[in-house]
């Protein structure tokens, strides 16, 4: 607009280029406004984003109830609603005035950062947007009490829940209910939920044997992060998930009998591509053989798993006679936090994925090769060449060879070792050495 009068008119009589309405602490109403007027008839991306770090939480409230005043005769062109306050209160006034119908609107997240706090504001806002909202396919909710309002959430394609404690926590009878009516759901994410009472679920005995009552053949990412291992367990045990790429499980306790529901849906399809296991617990011979039926694992990340050991590493890199290579596409692991991997076991999975087969090594030279720091690049072409020459020619897949090793917060991994590592893997993450100030010192 700067250029010249003539670039101006263009830039003002353009109205996709003033669609992206936003209203914050460093975005003005009269900026707003501005777009508004500019904008003339096309679909909007709203935005109102509060955060808890503005200290005048009264001239927040007032700030949050201008801009809706302000918004709100152009709500019915909305195509995305983000609303993002530090309390209910505001939340609560914000929402009472969606009454307008969004017949445009696909994507809708609500955020109420104070999560904990509970008052009468508590009571939902419904219904919203007079319950209109046709092309509605992404709800993100945290800490927003629809009352599980089946019209809120239905037909989805992605749905994001989290910031739920006590007494608002979905059940699982809920959350079934609601995935029944989005089969075409395709992203699901649960965060930060109190979990359900176990007198209320399937028994114990049932759970492995209940019918799969929700299809979801579409879901290809999946997250579960500290939502509760008993709404975790049920929800797989009653949900089929043929398509599955993408899957978190974060401070979940014990995941045993989670692992065996995806155990058992690997019997008929489980393409799963990336898994991530954080600050839990596992039966590290079950995770073994959910793996031999992950052929499709592409990034397998460990983050604080103390049950993770050598074991885990050497059925990655030997596998049984007869037997095809575990995890054979596997490019990328994550073993943060780790502690209770040897150097050994860490060393032959590199080398193993290499050539094709089981590390050739002898103890002697593989010690010499550990305690050395700096090879030279011809030699370690060589040694992989010769790895290559010695590879059995056999019709089962061959394993890829890891690309990225993250050994972050693993102290039993010396600087030497991570320049061992970083000869043969192309990406080694690692924490940076200090110096006597605190400061990175590359390695």
């Amino acid at each position: 607009m700067l250029v010249c009068r003539y670039w101006r008119d263009i830039a003002i009589d353009t109205p996709e280029l003033w669609a992206d309405i936003c209203v914050s602490p460093h975005d003005s109403l009269e900026k707003a406004h501005r777009k508004l007027a500019r904008s003339k008839s096309v679909p909007l991306d709203i935005t109102i984003n509060f955060t808890p770090r503005v200290d005048n939480s009264s001239g927040a409230m007032e700030s949050i109830i201008h801009a809706m005043d302000l918004i709100r005769p152009a709500l019915w062109r909305a195509r995305s609603f983000r609303l993002s306050v530090p309390n209910k209160p505001q939340a609560h006034a914000a929402l009472l005035r969606c009454k307008e119908e969004a017949p445009y609107l696909e994507s809708l997240c609500i955020r109420v950062f104070h999560s904990m706090q509970e008052d009468h504001y508590s009571s939902p806002c419904l219904p919203l947007f007079k319950g209109h909202t046709p092309r509605l396919r992404s709800c993100s909710f945290t800490s927003f009490n629809f009352n599980w309002d089946r019209r809120v959430v239905s037909n989805l394609h992605v749905l994001q829940l989290g910031g739920y404690w006590n007494g608002f926590s979905p059940s699982v009878d809920t959350l079934l209910d609601i995935l029944r009516g989005c089969p075409g759901l395709e992203e699901l994410a649960l965060r930060n939920m109190s979990d359900v009472d176990p007198e209320t679920c399937v028994s114990l005995e049932h759970e492995f044997i209940s019918k799969k009552v929700v299809k979801l053949p579409r879901l290809t990412k999946a997250s579960f992060y500290y939502a509760g291992i008993m709404r975790t367990r049920m929800l797989l045990s009653q949900i089929s998930f043929p398509a599955l790429e993408s899957l978190d499980f974060c401070y979940l306790d014990n995941l045993t009998p989670v692992l065996e529901h995806l155990r058992q849906q690997s019997l008929t399809s489980l393409p799963l591509k990336y898994l991530r296991i954080e600050s839990s617990f596992l039966n590290e011979p079950k995770f073994i053989m959910l793996l031999r039926r992950l052929t499709s694992l592409v990034t397998l990340e460990l983050v604080d798993v103390e049950d993770v050991t050598c074991f885990l590493l050497k059925n990655l890199s030997s596998p049984p006679v007869a037997h095809p290579w575990v995890c054979p596409k596997l490019d990328r692991l994550n073993l943060d936090g780790c502690t209770a991997l040897e150097w050994d076991a860490l060393r032959g999975l590199v080398e193993s994925r290499l050539s094709g087969r089981p590390p050739q090594l002898s103890s002697a030279s593989a010690g010499a090769a550990s305690r050395t720091s700096f090879v030279s690049t011809a030699s370690v072409s060589a040694h992989i060449h010769a790895l290559s020459l010695s590879r059995p020619a056999t019709p089962t897949m061959q394993p890829r060879r890891l690309s990225s090793i993250d050994v972050t917060r693993c102290h039993q991994i010396s600087k030497e070792m991570v320049q061992w590592l970083k000869m043969y893997v192309r990406d080694v993450r690692c924490e940076p050495a200090k110096g006597i100030w605190g400061e990175s010192i590359l390695p």
